[in-house]
Formats: C-alpha cells, sequence, structure tokens
C-alpha cells in the first residue's frame, strides 16, 4: 500500500506500508525507494496512548468533555490557537475550521522560512522552487546556506555529477567534496550576494535583453548595489578573492542552478537576504531558462485552491505571547523547546490559564499542559501532502485503524456540533477538490499544473530588483561567538532522536566532554562539548532541537514576514 512521508522536509517521500513496516516506494520518480533515518524512526519512537487531564491519565470521551467544558468556559475570553508543522498533511489545518468560527486568535509568519518566503515573493510576485528534474539540467549548483545531505538527501544523486560551489560558514562534508567552498561569516550573505553583482556587472554579465523585457528598476538596482565598495564588500564577506572569482567563471555562461537554505534567513534582514540573491540571478538573466534558477523553501500550495483559510485576528508566531491568553490550543507543535528565548515561552505557558496540547509525542510543551490529547499518525487518517521541494504531490490515504488518539478531521467535526456550527464535509471531499484544482495525473504519480512550464518562463515574468536596505543591525560588532542551529541529521526539530552536544571550534582548545555554559541576554544552556574541525573560529554550532537551544535566542522578528530570527545573536562560553 502506498503513502507519503508526512515529515516536514524537502523530499516529501513515496512510501510502502505494510504490515507495521515502512518501507522505500522504489517506482517513485524522484525518493526512489530510499527512506531517510526520521522516517525509519517514525513507528519505533514512543507515542502519547492516553490523554491526561492536569497529569492524570482519563479516556477519549472524557478529554473531549473537557475540552468542550473549558472552551465553553473561556468563549468570551481571549483563545489561541497555535498551530506547527512538524508533520505534514494539508487536512491538518482543518482543525481552524472550529477555531476561526469560535473566534480564536491564529498565528502568521513562521519559525522555519517566512522571512526567506517575504523577499522571494517581493521581487517574483511567486515563490516556485526548482523541481529535481530542472536542477538535473543544471552544469553548476550553487548550495548556499543549505545542508542538502542532511536535509534535502534524495537530491544528492541530482547533484552528483555537477561543478559544486558551497557557500556555508560551516565547512560540511558537502563543502569537502565542492569545487569551491566560500566559508563566509554568519549574517554576510546579503553582502556575497551584493559583491556577485558588483563583479558580475564588471564582467558585462548583465542580460539587458532579458533585464529590459522582464525587470523594472534596474538603475535603481545599479546605485545601489554600486553604493557598497568592493573593499568593504570583501571585509563584510571575508571571501578569498581568487576563490571568489573562480566561483563567478564557474557561473557565467553556465546552466546555474542555486539551492538556498533557511539558514541565510535566520536573522533580521532574512527577507533582504533571499531579494539580493534573487537580484544577482535576475541579473545575469538566470529566471525561466532550462537548468537555471533560485530554489528556497517554496509555496507548496502554489495555484491550488485552499479550503481552509480563515481571517481571524492574527499574531506573529515567533513572539506569540501566551500568558495573554486564557486558552491556549497548541496542534502538533512544541513551543517550548521550538521557540525563540524558551526561558520567556515556558514562563507564559505557566501563566495561561488552560492549555491544551494536541499531538503525537511527549515533549516540553506537552509536559506544562493542563490536558492532552493523543493524535493519529499519518497512516490513520486519510489526507494529502503538497511538497515544497518537487512537483509531486502526495496521497495519504487511511491504511491502518486507530488503536488510540483521534484525528485532526474528528476532533474538529466533534467541536463543531458541540457549539452548534455546520458540520464538514467528507475529508475526501476536501482532498479531491484540492487535487483537481491544479493537478495532472500520470500512472501513480500526481503532479502541480504549476509545473508544466520551467518556473517564471513565462513572457509576461515581472522581476522587481531590490534597491534599498533597511538593516540597522550592528550585531557584527559585538564580542562573542556566533550561534549556528542547523537541523540534525538523526532528528526533526524535537522529534526522533536529538542532538546533546555543543559543537565549538578547535581554537577554543576545549577537550570532547568538557562542560561549559553558553550565554546570551536571553539565557544560559550548560551542557557537554564535542570539538568539530568544520566550524570558523567565530561560531559554535548547536543543533535545532536540542534541550534548551532557545534559551539563547531572541523572541523578535524580522523586518519583513513575521519569520523567527534564531542566529540574530552572539554568545559567551564559558568554561565549568
Amino acid at each position: 500500500m502506498r503513502t507519503t512521508c508526512p515529515l516536514d522536509c524537502y523530499d516529501a517521500c513515496s512510501v510502502r506500508y505494510n504490515e507495521d513496516k515502512l518501507k522505500g516506494d522504489k517506482e517513485h520518480d524522484f525518493t526512489n525507494g530510499y527512506l531517510c533515518p526520521n522516517l525509519h524512526e517514525y513507528l519505533q519512537t514512543p507515542r502519547i496512548t492516553s490523554p491526561r487531564f492536569e497529569g492524570k491519565e482519563i479516556d477519549l470521551e472524557l478529554a473531549k468533555i473537557i475540552l468542550t467544558q473549558k472552551l465553553e468556559e473561556f468563549k468570551e475570553k481571549k483563545t489561541l490557537y497555535f498551530k506547527g508543522s512538524g508533520n505534514f498533511g494539508h487536512l491538518q489545518n482543518i482543525t481552524g475550521e472550529f477555531f476561526s468560527k469560535y473566534g480564536s486568535d491564529f498565528t502568521r509568519g513562521s519559525l522555519c522560512d517566512s522571512a526567506g518566503d517575504a523577499g522571494i515573493k517581493a521581487g517574483r510576485e511567486k515563490n516556485l522552487c526548482l523541481t529535481p528534474k530542472e536542477i538535473a539540467k543544471s552544469e553548476v549548483v550553487v548550495v548556499w546556506g543549505r545542508n542538502i545531505e542532511t536535509t534535502n538527501s534524495h537530491l544528492m544523486d541530482v547533484i552528483k555529477n555537477k561543478i559544486l560551489i558551497v557557500i556555508d560558514p560551516v565547512k560540511t562534508s558537502l563543502a569537502k567534496k565542492a569545487h569551491i567552498h566560500l566559508q563566509i561569516p554568519p549574517r554576510s550573505d546579503f553582502y556575497l550576494a551584493m559583491l556577485f553583482c558588483r563583479f558580475a556587472y564588471m564582467e558585462q554579465m548583465d542580460d539587458e535583453e532579458y533585464i529590459a523585457k522582464h525587470c523594472s528598476d534596474f538603475d535603481y538596482f545599479l546605485d545601489f548595489f554600486r553604493s557598497y565598495t568592493i573593499n568593504q564588500l570583501l571585509d563584510k564577506t571575508g571571501v578569498v578573492i581568487e576563490d571568489f572569482l573562480t566561483a563567478l567563471m564557474l557561473i557565467k555562461d553556465s546552466k546555474t542552478s542555486f539551492l538556498v537554505g533557511t539558514g541565510v534567513q535566520k536573522y533580521t534582514n532574512g527577507a533582504e537576504v533571499l531579494r539580493a540573491i534573487d537580484s544577482f540571478v535576475a541579473m545575469i538573466g538566470y529566471f525561466g531558462k532550462e537548468g537555471c534558477g533560485v530554489s528556497f523553501l517554496s509555496d507548496s500550495k502554489e495555484g491550488y485552491e485552499d479550503p481552509f483559510v480563515y481571517k481571524n485576528k492574527t499574531v506573529p508566531k515567533p513572539t506569540a505571547d501566551f500568558s495573554k491568553y486564557d486558552l491556549v490550543f497548541i496542534q502538533g507543535a512544541n513551543p517550548a523547546n521550538q521557540m525563540p528565548n524558551s526561558t520567556k515561552v515556558i514562563e507564559d505557558l505557566k501563566k495561561s490559564k488552560f492549555v491544551v496540547y494536541f499531538g503525537l509525542y511527549e515533549n516540553e510543551t506537552s509536559a506544562l499542559a493542563d490536558l492532552v490529547i493523543p493524535a493519529c499518525n499519518f497512516l490513520e487518517k486519510e489526507d494529502v501532502r503538497f511538497s515544497y521541494a518537487t512537483e509531486y504531490v502526495g496521497l495519504m490515504p487511511k491504511l491502518k485503524e486507530v488503536e488510540y488518539g483521534i484525528s485532526e478531521y474528528d476532533l474538529t467535526n466533534y467541536l463543531l456540533e458541540e457549539f452548534g456550527f455546520e458540520k464538514l464535509e467528507k475529508a475526501s471531499k476536501y482532498i479531491e477538490h484540492m487535487i483537481e484544482s491544479n493537478s495532472n495525473f500520470e500512472n501513480h504519480l500526481i503532479t502541480s499544473k504549476s509545473y508544466d512550464k520551467i518556473p517564471y518562463s513565462e513572457d509576461d515574468f515581472s522581476f522587481e530588483f531590490i534597491d534599498e536596505s533597511e538593516d540597522e543591525s550592528e550585531i557584527e560588532e559585538e564580542e562573542g561567538f556566533w550561534l549556528l542551529t542547523p537541523k540534525y541529521k538523526y532528528s526533526l526539530n524535537s522529534q526522533f532522536n536529538r542532538a546533546k552536544s555543543i559543537r565549538v571550534p578547535l581554537s577554543l582548545g576545549l577537550n570532547n566532554g568538557d562542560m561549559i555554559k553558553v550565554t546570551s541576554p536571553y539565557g544560559e544552556l550548560i551542557a557537554d562539548v564535542m570539538n568539530d574541525d568544520r566550524l570558523r573560529d567565530d561560531c559554535i554550532l548547536i543543533y535545532s532541537g536540542t534541550k534548551g537551544v532557545n534559551n539563547l535566542t531572541p523572541n523578535i522578528l524580522s523586518d519583513d514576514g513575521d519569520g523567527a530570527c534564531y542566529q540574530e545573536v552572539k554568545v559567551k562560553v564559558e568554561k565549568i
């Protein structure tokens, strides 16, 4: 029986399920029979099997009654619906049908990619990815702040024979294999994009015909990037000029795809970074051409009719203040670990009068909740998944009966009925409507019509260059080490086998296993050390999901997009 991986990563693997075993689907064009370590852990990871109220196990019917009573109690009060995305499936959004009618606040922005998405849409309106089939046509691949081997492993087969340029503060294993590695400082990606523009213009790489046909404000953009001196940009980026020029010449006149990760936009200027990279690529005419363009986390539902669009009052997700709400309903999320400045988040959750956790696994948030309701996993309910890195759409049929827990669909229908609202259509109706609104069908594969053509190849495509920067941060001048918070190979955010150690550069002279205290203006973390020769001397690395990592991160918003700014911080290190 065929289904689709529910985990929040690029590849959206096609899966075969049989007798409680998950295997890769060898008939899928892209994922081709291989599953990542996290999905192999999925069925072995202990789940929440019983609801809890105030620390005591109860049955599901009583949990539903208590939830209804509390919603009645706080009906005229402030409530918040907070949904995560650690497990994908579009029908998970259906819970919003009840909370929208009930009058709860929702969240906007994201803890992941919304700053970059805002920058992309400011320049090219739609956020489409480069599909693996387009990347396969490239001659040069620039991997910019994206650790493909960890987050996008199926793409390794696509890029293995390409000329590879890696831009990353960490000398990843992919960087070690690359033709060129530009190991720039954190938060210097914007300046590197400007440096590419300066030298590309000097090398007459600007595509005048393309600019005239598709772009606006090039004269302003020209004045803008020339306002940065070459020496200033070299100082900001610290690149070896010979390596940089080699990278530029490799890009010149070659089919080049730029695969950009979320790490470059974990700062207040995250939107500007993506727009600057896009502007360089538009300047040299590489959008809408075979094997060329920029790929970030795309808008996975682009072109589809979405039945779950709500217009309630919203608050920014990265800075949501739970203490202001009488009731907080948290679905598929672990804000006590994953939100920035988690010390404050935990304090705020404790101040809320009633916290509901609806999810699969125990974590820091479920431990704080007044009411815990176990959810169904992806095998126990009907759903559909859209991909933010490929053209494929994945069906997720119900393949086994529920042993414990309740689906988003069933819980929503129950609450709608209890409160006298109109009940839902059949789940299959929503799925069919969405798929049929923008899909192609071939054998067992479903693909998005948004990728029938090379992205942005339409004659009427219009790109607007960046022509100003509002970045006023002076964090580069502060003392301390940059904090890097990438994904870990064996976990997904705060699920599965989380990392425990703090990675430090060899220059600190510490021994593996030494205990250190890392401090920031927002909190501290004490953990043991692992030396890491991949790091620059001005960085330490703590993987996302590590217990306490977000004690250190700032609860501030990106300038655009309401995104989290996990890496807009420098930390101090003390051996203890």
